[in-house]
């Protein structure tokens, strides 16, 4: 049965779907919603300046993202063997008792321990993709995936916004925002939504397979995964240019302030959002899932290049504008993934393709900060977008090279 969001022009096929979605919504929200009062409690709780704060905020980035690259897999298998709800219901709970701590932490240590814990109880991309694989037929999965990057999009942006509204209330209030909202998504998870994965489709839980690497063991064997899995971690790296380099890049070549940051960045997300919403299942319908992500591919290593050679705020919002297409890349190659691996292990998939994204938030913060500060040495700011433009460019030859020639090969 479908059903209409009221108000909206968006179809869910099943009432898992919007409940799912609205777990990944809070899960951006509750990460995004910390970032604008992150930089004042770690100076009041470490009593260090502004510089050293950041040096810390960064250490907590990449603990944050370890620890979702090592509960990405483990959530994944958990939902294999007991099922989707459980598991984003547990998660959720811990979620909101993570923030309720941090808003309570007492010292820089238990903010540093909270946020390890946020990466491990916020690991709910994949239980959820799981959820959309569990309730889609494999021609629509690309569309479907296409939500919960959006979903994801608009965390991003509705975050940052509700955390600088309540920043003024100090730098804690935006934690217990983000436990509450936690708290309600829980609630709802327990009350409404439905399992998508029957008892005779589950397998057993093997700590074995609770890794990155047995994720991907059922494509691998099945041949051709390998270029996709690449090609996927490369243009995460090349897409990780905007919230690593984005501000400093804005202030540096275009004399930016943090308004107008703000107002770039939103200008991304909401592009990002139109195309991954009402765009991506018509591409995949009228050019299939590979030639999808190709086009993707193509417009992001134009966008890239390009930006890093304006001089012009106009230039860079119409790059902006026209590189929302590369919103077409993650979910099209998600759905080529996801089709070619039983239900049994779409939660050990999904929670791979989490701990790949991980990697990339660890990868490419470091990689980019530095192409960026070393261009801007030599006067050339826009080197990070360069460096990603290459990037994306190498994982267009990877999917071209090893999935479409191959399979032309092999034909």
């Amino acid at each position: 049965m479908q059903r209409r969001w009221r108000g909206c022009l968006i179809r869910f096929h099943h009432r898992a779907v919007p409940i799912a979605l609205a777990a990944i919504l809070i899960d951006s929200i509750g990460f995004g919603i910390v970032m604008p009062v992150l930089p004042t409690l770690i100076v009041h709780l470490a009593r260090v300046g502004l510089p050293d704060a950041t040096r810390i905020g960064g250490y907590m980035l990449i603990a944050f993202a370890a620890a979702q690259f090592l509960a990405g897999p483990v959530l994944g298998n958990l939902g294999d063997r007991f099922g989707r709800r459980v598991v984003l219901l547990a998660a959720m709970t811990a979620f909101s008792a993570d923030y309720a701590l941090m808003a309570a932490a007492p010292t820089i240590g238990w903010l540093f321990l909270g946020r390890i814990i946020a990466g491990i109880t916020g690991a709910t991309y994949g239980p959820v993709n799981a959820v959309m694989a569990d309730v889609t037929p494999p021609e629509k999965r690309g569309a479907t995936f296409g939500l919960v990057g959006a979903a994801f999009g608009a965390g991003f942006i509705i975050g940052p916004a509700i955390g600088g509204l309540l920043s003024t209330l100090g730098p804690r209030a935006p934690f217990i925002a983000a436990a509450c909202l936690a708290l309600v998504n829980a609630a709802t998870i327990a009350l409404i939504m439905p399992e998508t994965l029957p008892p005779e489709r589950r397998r057993p839980f093997e700590w074995k397979r609770a890794n990155v690497f047995s994720a991907f063991a059922p494509l691998l064997h099945a041949g051709g995964a390998t270029p996709l899995l690449a090609a996927t971690l490369l243009w995460q790296i090349a897409h990780m240019v905007y919230p690593a380099t984005w501000a400093f890049y804005a202030e540096i070549a275009m004399g930016w302030d943090g308004r107008a940051v703000g107002w770039s960045l939103a200008a991304v997300g909401v592009s990002m959002m139109v195309v991954q919403i009402f765009l991506i299942g018509r591409a995949i319908r009228a050019f299939g899932e590979e030639r999808t992500v190709l086009i993707g591919l193509v417009v992001g290593v134009i966008e890239f290049t390009l930006i890093a050679f304006a001089t012009r705020g106009w230039e860079v919002y119409a790059l902006i504008l026209f590189g929302a297409l590369a919103g077409l890349v993650f979910p099209s190659i998600n759905a080529i993934l996801s089709n070619r691996v039983d239900a049994s292990h779409q939660g050990a998939l999904q929670g791979g393709m989490a701990s790949l994204s991980s990697i990339a938030a660890i990868v490419g913060p470091l990689v980019m900060t530095q192409t960026l500060a070393a261009g801007a040495d030599r006067g050339f700011p826009g080197a990070a977008f360069l460096l990603a433009g290459l990037l994306a460019a190498l994982a267009l030859a990877t999917i071209w090279l090893g999935v479409v020639q191959r399979r032309g090969a092999l034909a």
